[in-house]
């Protein structure tokens, strides 16, 4: 659909950035660029969509949660957005080990939003604007404007395209097509155009969402409570754990069963996803209930959660069962399920069709490699998720400033947080669906625990800027307690008193034959840091939870830690050995035709991340390293 405006003007305003889409990419960019100085704009095609939640009401998850606590360490505002305004608060994966902890909060959806909304309009330098952007201005290769429909055009220096789901999307279930944007909000139907006329490559992706429901037609007493944490856990480095201490909400789980599957079975040539009606790809670890019935046919029932939406509606989000059948199938299915024999449906579940780059367009800074001044980050970028939207706009809102500011990029690398595996698989690796983050795609995930995000990033967030002077200090000195209470730990020695095997025997823990330090103590599974204070007569004043889960974690996964930090050593040196921009790859000698024709489409800023290009072989890496005399 080609833009034709009927008249068009100049606003006299100057901009250094504007940002497009105020989903969660679009309010970190535009959050991060005017907290550097930058006059922003943020252009939102409703203001009521600020920070909107269509989909699932919660923040965080398994991997999902370490973007949110890395957000927070380089100076985002997702984590404390979600710890103002959750109602129930999980920490997932306690059984197993911290790398695999992972945060999760269910939001109050409409506080979350208003909340955010509130930040962004409060913000020094930063100014909300409720229009569609249409056009983005480009000479000689380099971003200088955008035009909105009603033909206004803002001078700008740097443009972060954070779209979301919003382009030319389309909202299915059964025979029912809308051209709309997520809960019925308008579509941007004239960007792609302008994209494609720039030399953008585009791809069609879906993803969908359940049905909402009315409280009041469910029967709980079939279903069983889900209760959040007993001690809640904030997100934010910065928030009070005392403050996150609230009456929280529950949530349910129920299953589906065999008649649920029959009804979807007999229904499958209505659904639009196997009718041909759907065109986009979709998300392969988010299936809809469709899909989970077709591929594991084997199952004979999949959980399904109620989750409430906030503490001022009814509505309930029915987790698991996202679809695009008809309505009269979903109510047949959703009805199935016990605790919803007699459910009201509120909102129809649907799949929304919408348009998204090939992300391999981008630099790992988030820029276009073809357009200088042009970055994007969220599922415009062909991710799926809340979490990992918000970590690219934040990434992507930095560079646009720091673009504009004449500063160097930075890059987030694999090595320094779950961001940079993400923005590095998105802008390296071929995908032909959205991609969600997760544990298993981190190879160094025991160093890059949430726990310890601030330990990672805060220092980066200082340096670029989105971190006060205030918040590093306090940060330097819980490094300096952890550091000096670990070392006093390993040079304390307890002997074999009876005080000392009366508590090992107590936790059940072998007794001493000689002496032992209490690190040495602590490295037992069975004991931990707490547990050995009645024998520990040297201990300073008491720390927070947080220090302490510190001490513990570095102290019983030290020979793991120490490993895997000599992986990233290696790994550092083949990302450090840059490629420069002019080399000329068909000049390599004995470089195979088919890392030549990757090596060109990519274009690898580094050894390292070449070697990670799909096509691209060790021999190939090694050729290149000759080659460059590295």
């Amino acid at each position: 659909m080609k833009y034709s405006a009927n008249s068009v003007w100049e606003n006299k305003d100057q901009y250094d950035v504007v940002v497009v889409g105020a989903g969660h990419a679009g309010c970190e960019a535009a959050l991060a660029s005017a907290r550097l100085g930058l006059r922003t704009i943020v252009f939102t095609v409703s203001v009521e969509s600020i920070a909107m939640m269509p989909c699932n009401p919660n923040i965080g998850g398994t991997s999902k949660g370490h973007l949110v606590r890395e957000l927070d360490a380089l100076g985002g505002e997702m984590g404390k957005t979600i710890d103002k305004t959750f109602i129930q608060s999980k920490m997932l994966n306690k059984s197993k080990g911290p790398a695999v902890h992972s945060l999760r909060a269910q939001a109050d959806k409409k506080n979350y939003s208003n909340t955010m909304r509130r930040t962004l309009e409060n913000q020094e330098n930063l100014e909300v604007k409720q229009g569609e952007v249409v056009n983005i201005l480009v000479e000689n290769s380099q971003v200088t404007g955008i035009q909105t429909y009603s033909g206004a055009i803002y001078h700008c220096k740097a443009v972060v395209l954070c779209t979301g789901t919003y382009l030319k999307a389309r909202c299915i279930y059964g025979d029912v097509s809308m051209h709309t944007g997520p809960n019925g909000l308008q579509a941007a139907n004239y960007l792609t155009d302008c994209l494609k006329d720039l030399g953008i490559e585009m791809y069609r992706f879906k993803t969908g969402t359940p049905a909402r429901i009315d409280k009041r037609s469910i029967d709980f007493s079939k279903m069983e409570e889900q209760f959040g944490d007993e001690r809640v856990v904030p997100f934010s480095f910065t928030t009070n754990p005392e403050d996150v201490q609230i009456d929280q909400v529950s949530c349910w789980l129920t299953y589906t069963n065999e008649k649920t599957h029959e009804i979807i079975r007999e229904n499958l040539d209505r659904s639009p996803l196997y009718s041909g009606m759907i065109e986009g790809t979709g998300p392969r670890y988010c299936p809809s209930i469709e899909d989970k019935v077709v591929k594991f046919a084997d199952k004979s029932r999949h959980q399904v959660f109620i989750e409430p939406e906030g503490l001022d509606t009814n509505e309930m989000y029915v987790g698991g069962m996202s679809s695009s059948l008809p309505e009269d199938v979903q109510y047949a299915m959703y009805r199935s399920v016990p605790g919803l024999e007699n459910v009201k449906i509120v909102r129809n579940a649907y799949a929304i069709e919408y348009d998204c780059i090939d992300a391999r367009q981008l630099y790992p800074t988030l820029e276009f490699k073809k357009i200088r001044g042009l970055f994007s980050g969220g599922q415009f970028n062909g991710s799926s998720g809340y979490e990992e939207a918000a970590a690219q706009g934040l990434i992507a809102g930095i560079n646009a400033a720091r673009e504009v500011l004449g500063k160097e990029q930075i890059t987030i690398d694999r090595s320094q947080a779950y961001i940079g595996v993400l923005i590095d698989d998105l802008v390296t690796k071929e995908s032909h669906e959205p991609y969600r983050m997760m544990t298993s795609r981190a190879e160094y995930r025991l160093l890059l625990r949430q726990d310890n995000a601030d330990q990672r990033l805060t220092k980066i967030g200082h340096e670029i800027g989105l971190i006060s002077d205030e918040r590093y200090q306090k940060f330097v000195e819980k490094e300096k307690i952890i550091s000096e209470e670990i070392e006093r730990l390993k040079h304390v020695n307890v002997g074999t008193s009876e005080k000392v095997q009366d508590l090992l025997e107590k936790y059940g823990s072998t007794p001493l034959t000689s002496g032992s330090t209490l690190a040495e103590l602590i490295r037992r599974p069975e004991l931990n840091y707490q547990l050995l204070e009645p024998i520990d007569e040297q201990r300073p004043e008491k720390f927070s939870q947080e220090i302490i889960d510190q001490i513990d974690i570095n102290i019983k996964y030290e020979g793991y830690i120490s490993r895997q930090m000599k992986q990233v050593e290696q790994f550092k040196k083949l990302e450090t050995r840059k490629i420069p921009d002019d080399i000329d790859y068909d000049a390599v000698p004995s470089l195979r035709i088919e890392a030549v024709q990757k090596l060109k489409q990519y274009k690898p800023v580094s050894i390292g991340q070449a070697s990670r290009i799909s096509g691209v072989s060790p021999a190939d890496i090694s050729v290149l390293l000759v080659y460059l005399g590295h």
